[in-house]
């Protein structure tokens, strides 16, 4: 099952193409603050999915059904005024159901390619795990390589182009793992989880008549976020910084409890999502801090634990506590440890 739309734009919408600091934290709180009006109670979940995004990262959501994650992709694509497409995957699916594919044109007699899905900026992918491996292979590679090749000519995916896959945890009949290896080209592993008492009481009350998402409307568009995501990447890191994110990852391989521990891709990840969210708070240096808040999503799922581990009571999380106890952040005096002046 494969559902498109544009996402329509409505109310007032801020337009800018240049960013600088304090304009990347004004449009970054705009949009998350637009966002939280559907998604309530959720703000550490919505702040990661638009750092995801600035980074041109993916999310894999390891989540229960009707928690929000639909409902979240679709909010952020509107607050950005970007296109959004949503796929159900199911054992049936093919590789052209995600990527498009070739059709003969018979007024002409010759084949076109009719782009797929996965032509749009926010793409979300319900069930992953239910899709086969070949059909996943599809979707991780244009995810990897941001272009889908078909007939020997090459398409560029759009940009901004985040893919939100989901899988339901407990429900495992029937459904195809992600290895390691495609697990490894998501940015962040995040789970919504259920709301509080006072936010499911307010959401249900405000989506009893329509969905409150089909009010939203857009705050910035895309060319706004292309060019956050080019400010990003300029944020500087002092190596101090830069060998501890390092430092956070060798440490992982080493643990005795871990079987697998994080890529050099973890690193990047890291380096990326820490500039985002020093961007975020309208810095133009990253600090240990913002390395360590996006530490837990970025390797909740690249950290394999021994079965004895998991035996034990182990977890991927509480080997990460004992990772970030164990290295020591830069005590310089461009690091947040010793003064909070950039």
């Amino acid at each position: 099952m494969v559902t498109r739309n544009r996402t329509a734009s409505s109310g007032s919408r801020v337009r800018r193409v240049g960013v600088g600091a304090k304009e990347f934290k004004k449009n970054f709180d705009t949009v998350v603050e637009n966002v939280e009006s559907v998604i309530k109670g959720k703000d550490d979940v919505v702040r990661l999915a638009l750092v995801a995004i600035l980074c041109e990262g993916h999310i894999l959501f390891e989540d229960v059904p009707g928690t929000g994650k639909s409902m979240l992709a679709r909010a952020i694509a509107q607050s950005m005024d970007a296109t959004t497409s949503r796929i159900q995957c199911t054992p049936d699916m093919l590789p052209g159901d995600i990527t498009g594919s070739s059709i003969l044109d018979q007024k002409r007699g010759d084949f076109e390619f009719r782009p797929g899905p996965i032509f749009t900026n926010v793409l979300l992918a319900d069930e992953v795990n239910r899709a086969t491996p070949k059909t996943q292979s599809a979707l991780l590679e244009a995810m990897a390589e941001r272009r889908v090749s078909a007939d020997g000519v090459t398409y560029e995916l759009p940009r901004p182009f985040l893919v939100l896959a989901t899988q339901n945890p407990v429900e495992t009949a029937g459904t195809f793992p992600l290895p390691e290896a495609q697990l490894d080209r998501f940015l962040f592993k995040l789970s919504m989880g259920y709301m509080a008492r006072e936010y499911e009481y307010e959401v249900m009350f405000d989506n009893a008549v329509q969905l409150s998402i089909e009010d939203l409307g857009a705050v910035i568009d895309t060319k706004d976020v292309t060019a956050m995501i080019n400010y990003a990447a300029t944020v500087d890191v002092a190596p101090e910084v830069g060998y501890y994110i390092v430092d956070l990852v060798q440490a992982s391989r080493a643990e005795p409890a871990v079987a697998m521990g994080g890529s050099p891709r973890a690193s990047i990840a890291l380096l990326r999502a820490a500039r985002v969210l020093a961007a975020s708070d309208g810095r133009q240096h990253v600090y240990p801090d913002d390395v360590r808040a996006v530490l837990q999503a970025v390797m909740a799922h690249r950290v394999v634990l021994h079965p004895e581990a998991i035996l034990r009571g182990d977890t991927t999380a509480a080997v990460m506590e004992r990772i970030t106890s164990a290295v020591k952040p830069p005590l310089s005096s461009r690091g947040r440890d010793v003064a909070s002046a950039g």
